[in-house]
């Protein structure tokens, strides 16, 4: 079965491919099947701006298509960037120095945060499934590791000794909050791949 992956990343694409391997699915960017179309991420929520992309892009392509939106919720700062994740500032560099910047003075006992994530699942005919995963750990005072892309070389897991950058990608892929939304709709496709 064919599932559209709403991404231009190859990286991304790659990740679902190792999240969903042993399953019956032969998984494609949009890049892959010629759309160039951007989606304005408009919700107030991820799962809202999963499903914007979701559906634009199943309607488009005629396929089962699969969207996630996740972000970054500091408590210090009352749950910012959240949504606004990717719009943060230009790029990932300048969205890790504001966050370094924004946080200088927070003492180390309110660093707290949470990582989530909402993944869509949408038919051409319209119809939806949503999943959502979640990970804590602490904001950095400095971003360590190579790993992962985005906030991941500031957000510290203290279970793990390491920030998200740090882990290796097999394991970062079981423990993520896109790996714990990715479990639950992993079922999701797996039964729908048996009809």
């Amino acid at each position: 079965m064919r599932l559209l992956i709403a991404t231009t990343n190859p990286g991304k694409v790659r990740e679902y491919q190792s999240l969903f391997t042993g399953l019956d699915l032969d998984l494609v960017g949009l890049k892959d099947v010629g759309i160039d179309v951007d989606v304005d991420e408009t919700g107030d929520t991820y799962a809202a701006n999963a499903e914007l992309k979701a559906r634009t892009y199943a309607q488009l392509s005629g396929l089962l298509t699969l969207a996630d939106d996740s972000g970054l919720e500091v408590a210090a700062l009352k749950g910012r960037p959240g949504v606004h994740s990717a719009r943060y500032a230009p790029d990932s560099p300048a969205r890790i120095q504001k966050l370094l910047n924004e946080m200088i003075d927070v003492p180390d006992d309110q660093r707290a945060a949470q990582f989530q994530c909402a993944i869509v699942l949408a038919a051409p005919d319209g119809s939806i499934t949503t999943t959502a995963g979640s990970c804590d750990g602490v904001i950095a005072h400095e971003a360590r590791g190579t790993h992962g892309f985005g906030f991941d070389p500031v957000f510290y897991m203290p279970e793990h000794s390491a920030t998200m950058a740090e882990l290796p990608e097999d394991f970062k892929n079981q423990i993520s909050h896109r790996a714990h939304a990715a479990q639950k709709m992993r079922a999701i496709l797996a039964s729908i791949a048996r009809i």
